[in-house]
């Protein structure tokens, strides 16, 4: 965040400008004192230059650099926004006026700043403190399109996706409470905090109120699902299946509620539909290799738990693959191949500890 070459730009316009030598021996110390971690001794050199050279805009902003680094934010905004006053071209300047700005918590004024420098989880907190949310949610995704898994990022981007939600949800409240809508997003709520009774009550009046409203069906036999009540489950997938019968997630719920109820047979069916719907997702595959183990069909079930570790290494999707690969070359007498898979498997759940 600090751009410490800032230093650098300093010395080259010492060439270009007429800089008193007391000057220049100030900017060598500073820059000497900066890089070795001494910045105390660092914002003295500086602001001795400010004073001796204070046509010099680069001076302005190694300044605010090294109160920028001393964590001293409030004394860095000063002599950054006097080297923009001076030129306002310096980008690196307003990319640390920006964040100095934003961490005081001024992000009216930080976000000018931080847009002029293109980055775009700096502008994704100043957009995320002012409201902007459909704005902070694209520049945090841009952002973990450049830094995957980046844990801050991945706060941020949750935190304004949250809130967009709940003013969405809020305004549904406010607008529609009788519509069925407004009724499955609270059943959606009460599920999550796991009041089951309370929950189903929403989706069955959302139900009532549009019988042929996409989603709640389904909403609904996941919330059976959750509690193991498998029959309920394959009652409400297979409702929604009606509705949306070329869902993929829907299809794949449904198959797992029928290999949950014992109907090996049908749920093998319905996965491989679900497979073909949308092909190579970890779920499907992992069922659809469970069911054809369960009818002896140890070869579709390599299959199926093949192709899902070639698309998953480390997840316990994964482990469970392994897990049952592992077992059906035991049954094959490949002892090798058992144990290997045993080793994976272990190592797979020995991360999760």
């Amino acid at each position: 965040m600090i751009l410490l070459l800032l230093a650098a730009g300093l010395a080259l316009q010492t060439q270009k400008l007429a800089v008193p030598p007391e000057a220049v021996e100030h900017i060598r110390a500073g820059m000497d004192a900066q890089k070795a971690g001494r910045l105390p001794d660092a914002i003295v050199e500086f602001k001795k230059v400010t004073e001796l050279a204070p046509d010099l805009p680069a001076a302005f902003v190694n300044l605010g650099a090294a109160y920028l680094q001393n964590r001293d934010y409030a004394a860095a905004i000063p002599p950054l926004e006097h080297s923009l006053e001076m030129d306002p071209n310096l980008i690196g300047a307003h990319q640390m006026l920006g964040y100095a700005l934003l961490i005081e918590g001024n992000a009216a004024a930080a976000l000018p700043h931080l847009e002029r420098t293109g980055i775009p989880d700096l502008i994704g907190i100043a957009d995320l403190k002012l409201g902007k949310l459909p704005e902070a949610i694209t520049n945090f995704e841009a952002a973990l399109a450049k830094h995957p898994n980046d844990p801050d990022l991945l706060y941020y981007l949750g935190r304004a996706s949250g809130l967009l939600s709940k003013q969405s949800f809020d305004t549904l409240l406010a607008t529609s409470p009788n519509s069925a809508r407004a009724h499955q997003a609270l059943g959606e709520n009460l599920a999550v905090l796991r009041r089951v009774p309370e929950a189903e009550k929403e989706y069955g009046e959302a139900l009532r109120i549009q019988p042929d409203i996409r989603g709640v069906h389904l909403a609904l036999g996941e919330l059976y699902a959750a509690a193991s009540e498998w029959p309920k489950a394959e009652e409400e997938f297979a409702a929604e299946a009606k509705l949306q019968p070329e869902d993929a997630e829907t299809a794949y719920r449904l198959g797992s509620a029928m290999l949950a109820n014992g109907k090996v047979k049908e749920a093998r069916a319905e996965l491989e539909g679900a497979n073909h719907l949308r092909p190579g997702m970890p779920e499907t595959l992992y069922s659809l290799g469970k069911a054809a183990s369960l009818e002896g069909d140890n070869a579709g079930a390599v299959d199926a738990w093949t192709r899902l570790l070639a698309i998953e290494k480390d997840t316990p999707l994964a482990a469970q693959a392994h897990f049952g690969l592992a077992a059906i070359y035991r049954k094959q007498g490949k002892t090798a191949e058992a144990s290997a898979e045993i080793r994976e498997y272990q190592a797979l759940q020995g991360a999760k500890k």
